[in-house]
This record gives C-alpha cells, structure tokens and sequence, in this order.
C-alpha cells in the first residue's frame, strides 16, 4: 500500500509542475542594452523574467510601473517575477544606464498571446 502512496505522490508532483509551470521570458543585457527590448506576455497570469547579464558591469532593472527592483550582477543572471497584470505596456529601464537600457513589457490577452507564440 506504502508503495502506491508513494507512486502516486510522484505522479501528483510532476503532473503540478507541469500544470503551474510560469510563463518564462528571457532578456539579456548586453553593451547595456536589453535584448529583445520588448516582451509579450499573457494577461491575468505571473510570468518569470530571466535577465542574463554579458556586460562585465552590473545593472540594476527598475520599474515604477511593475513595483520592481533587481540588481543583476555582470556575467550574472536574476530573475524578476511580475504579474498578474492587466493588459497594456509596463516600462523598465537599467538604473545604471537609463538612456540606454530601456524595455516594454506588453500584456497581451492569453488569446493572442497564444496565437503570436
């Protein structure tokens, strides 16, 4: 019996790693700019931002819009989770280098964001 208990466990763990797996999005700094400098995702759900730094300095992502502040060190990678959001567009810069290290997140509808993936 210990045995389908524990069988079963296993199958409920990976099938909800599954189910709740986060959107992902992966932006890298790099001459201290933001590659892609805009990302789409889905309305109503929370995404992980994965920012890989290749610059030997460090940034720092800030967004009023989205209420978040990361620093990420050079040669280093962090992640940022945001969301849920409603649709439209939230700016982040790089606090080291705002003129230069600007991005967009767009909040599309989970309908359209399938439909560009």
């Amino acid at each position: 019996m210990q045995k389908y208990r524990y069988c079963l466990t296993i199958i409920l763990f990976v099938h909800s790693a599954f189910v709740f797996a986060l959107p992902e999005m992966t932006i890298t700094i790099r001459d201290h700019l933001f590659y892609p400098s805009e990302v789409l995702v889905p309305s109503g759900q929370k995404v992980k931002l994965v920012f890989i730094n290749h610059d030997p300095t460090p940034e720092e992502i800030d967004s009023f819009e989205l209420n978040r502040e990361k620093v990420v060190f050079g040669n280093a990678k962090a992640n940022v989770y945001i969301g849920p959001l409603e649709e439209g567009e939230y700016q982040f810069f790089g606090e080291f280098h705002p003129a230069s290290a600007v991005g967009k997140v767009i909040v599309i509808s989970p309908e359209a964001y399938a439909n560009a993936h």
